[in-house]
């Protein structure tokens, strides 16, 4: 009977040791939190139990966080505090350039990137054709230290021939970063007193539920972190979208010559003396035409075309009359 008890009393002291070694670093690298009230016994504390009477953690409330104790998150953890800050302002900002040249817009958008510590987050070039020509476009969007914003901005300004568009917004996230600060506060309290349970496990399958529930505590700690890390870093680089747009030449458009009607003729008042008139005229300068061409033909034509017509008919008639048979009585 007492090998059972040690051997069960070596099994929870392991498990103790192997979950309090996993917890360790993640403890490592939280900021130290605003004073809060005592902690009271774990005796005194409350829980409910599951249906197997095991014992559950139920959060607690804690103290609201307030704006001067807003801790600013980096990249990796959230470690700095942000008295320097008491407003978290993500800037949101949109410019549209008229610009001469793109390529070399281009290479001033990327100067000044780079003289305000930022980065391209994007970026995007394309040709539309105009009249033949294909002119460059181009769209850049750009991370920027928060205070550099209204700088970069007026930097980008000086690279334009005219400023076509331009917008800026911004989002207060102070709130939404004090509320994940208290959640992350009241859960840790939780992750802390499941700690607790963990320690009074009288059995291993106590200790394997109250280690999921640990388990699924420190999911949600870190989700909040991640969101506080966002927002950290969403309030500390601002983002600017810099659309370029060339400058085209002006197209001298050629008139298209209208052709001219042709005007109608009008007519006068009808006069049958007058049409009678001229439609005799010209049955007269008809007949004159054919008597002409006839006096012409007989005057002209038949004494030249006559004696050969008339020799070639006598020699025919002669060779004929030879070539005639002579009829006997």
């Amino acid at each position: 009977m007492q090998i059972r008890k040690f051997i069960f009393f070596v099994v929870i002291l392991c498990v103790s040791l192997g979950l309090t070694g996993c917890g360790a670093p993640a403890m490592a690298t939280e900021a130290p939190a605003a004073p809060a009230a005592k902690q009271a016994p774990a005796a005194e504390l409350p829980f409910s139990s599951d249906a197997a009477g095991q014992p559950v953690a139920a959060p607690t409330a804690a103290p609201a966080a307030t704006a001067e104790a807003i801790v600013q998150t980096g990249p990796d953890s959230v470690t700095n505090n942000a008295a320097f800050s008491p407003h978290m302002i993500v800037k949101n900002g949109n410019v549209k350039l008229l610009v001469k040249d793109t390529d070399r817009s281009l290479d001033g958008v990327t100067q000044i990137v780079s003289d305000v510590k930022g980065y391209i987050v994007s970026s995007r070039v394309w040709y539309q054709d105009y009249y033949g020509t294909n002119y460059k476009y181009a769209t850049l969007t750009m991370g920027v230290p928060v205070d550099q914003f209204e700088n970069a901005l007026l930097r980008l300004r000086g690279l334009s021939i005219r400023v076509l568009d331009e917008n800026a917004t911004g989002e207060d996230v102070t709130d939404q970063f004090v509320d994940l600060q208290s959640q992350l506060t009241n859960l840790e309290a939780t992750r802390d007193r499941i700690k607790g349970f963990l320690d009074q496990a009288k059995t291993v399958d106590e200790a394997l539920r109250i280690n999921q529930q640990l388990s699924e505590v420190e999911a949600q700690i870190e989700q909040i972190k991640g969101k506080m890390n966002y927002l950290s870093n969403r309030s500390a680089f601002s983002t600017i979208t810099i659309d370029l747009e060339p400058q085209l030449p002006d197209i001298v458009m050629t008139p298209t010559p209208t052709p001219t009607p042709t005007p109608i003729p009008q007519l006068g008042p009808w006069d049958p003396g007058t049409t009678t008139q001229n439609a005799t005229n010209v049955l007269v300068a008809s007949y004159r035409a054919i008597i002409d061409f006839l006096l012409w033909i007989f005057i002209v034509l038949v004494p030249i075309l006559a004696p050969p017509i008339l020799f070639i008919w006598l020699i025919l008639w002669i060779i004929r009359k030879k070539n005639k048979p002579v009829t006997k009585a």
